[in-house]
């Protein structure tokens, strides 16, 4: 057993974790896979590299890549206004706070909502989970959360002026139905063409089979006594739209694949310098937030790294120096909500992703066994 496979194996004995499938690639090849854990706490059923997950937000680096690719075909501009493309967009309102009677005041943006400013989450847009004025909204008007699936979720009013702030947001979403819009494709339909088949990502879809659906795991949830238990996650299988911020179902092994092709310079997805593009910081001076916990039993107060620079590309957090696991500056990570988490280091030419299904997210436990799974493996590269 390597040091790895112990740091994985350990954290499932001691209920760090329900389950973990965690892999790793070089720009050759995988140099690590494994699988530790049952589909369910209690059962004899364990998870293994073909156990499919709800993905959530790794969701939003392949909208990210499927832009970019319109972008090179001419159809998708960065900093264009897409009001024409996505009619809804014009004329978006901003929640500027409430009445004395807890009724919602809105005003109009005076800025354009842009593709650049999706792809960075400075749109304006928000998530109920991390901000208590869109939770207000819609608890004062019945308006349909994220996690509803509906449509109309997405015509939420803004949080803030667009361009003025960084706070993780729905954008990607939108970013979706622009892709949608530009293609004359569904985000299944472009996906599988452009990015899935190409890579042989096979078990990546918005819409599972049986026989996908009968691999996946169950949904976990961390209990106040610290122990963990399966739940049944109140969101619809099938929603009305292909959410490009959150929707994919997917397996490791697959979802590798596509880390290790943007690891390899855009790997044929993008274009090298459009890959050196979504490398690049994109906000200025702007910081990137923390994201406070609204509810509690969906996530726990996330930021990565407290106090160390980070910045923001299309669509990745990056770290702009040194992590204490080892990755170098400027690499990109992102992950889902359910404590899946991946990484792409282009300095030192590894990506690693990191798999559970187990809420609230970034939960502590979870959030050190992945730290523990990366400096496993820096400190593997550093011995050779």
């Amino acid at each position: 057993m390597t040091e790895t496979d112990a740091v994985l194996a350990r954290a499932v004995q001691t209920g760090a974790l329900p389950c973990v499938v965690a892999a790793a690639a070089d720009r050759t090849g995988v140099i690590y896979s494994g699988a530790f854990g049952n589909r369910t706490v209690g059962t004899d059923d364990p998870v293994a590299l073909t156990t499919t997950f709800r993905l959530h937000s790794m969701t939003k680096a392949v909208t990210a890549v499927a832009a970019m690719q319109l972008l090179e075909r001419g159809v998708l501009s960065l900093d264009s206004p897409l009001a024409p493309l996505l009619p809804e967009l014009e004329g978006k309102q901003v929640l500027a706070g409430f009445d004395a009677a807890a009724a919602p005041l809105l005003r109009t943006a005076s800025t354009p909502i842009t593709l650049r400013m999706l792809l960075t989450h400075t749109a304006g847009f928000s998530y109920d989970i991390w901000n208590e004025h869109t939770l207000a909204y819609q608890k004062a008007t019945g308006f349909p959360g994220p996690f509803t699936g509906k449509r109309e979720s997405l015509n939420q009013p803004l949080a803030f002026e667009p361009g003025t702030r960084w706070h993780y947001s729905i954008a990607i979403d939108w970013a979706g139905r622009a892709i949608e819009a530009a293609s004359g494709m569904d985000l299944e339909q472009y996906f599988r063409a452009h990015i899935f088949d190409p890579l042989g990502m096979a078990d990546t879809t918005f819409v599972q089979s049986d026989e996908q659906r009968a691999r996946r795991v169950t949904m976990h949830r961390r209990q106040p006594d610290g122990a963990i238990a399966p739940f049944v996650l109140d969101r619809p299988e099938v929603t009305e739209f292909f959410g490009g911020g959150g929707g994919l179902f997917g397996t490791v092994p697959d979802f590798l694949r596509f880390t290790q092709a943007l690891l390899n310079d855009g790997g044929g997805l993008v274009r090298p310098e459009t890959w050196a593009e979504m490398r690049r910081n994109q906000l200025g001076v702007l910081p990137v937030e923390p994201m406070v916990s609204i509810l509690p039993n969906l996530s726990e107060t996330c930021d990565f790294w407290p106090g160390h620079p980070k910045g923001w590309g299309l669509s990745f957090l990056i770290n702009l120096k040194q992590t204490p696991e080892g990755r170098s500056p400027g690499s990109l990570a992102w992950a889902g909500l359910s404590n899946l988490y991946f990484w792409i280091d282009p300095m030192a030419g590894i990506t690693g992703v990191f798999a559970s299904q187990m809420l609230p997210f970034f939960d502590a436990r979870a959030v050190e066994t992945f730290r523990n799974f990366e400096r496993s493996l820096y400190g593997a590269r550093g011995a050779q």
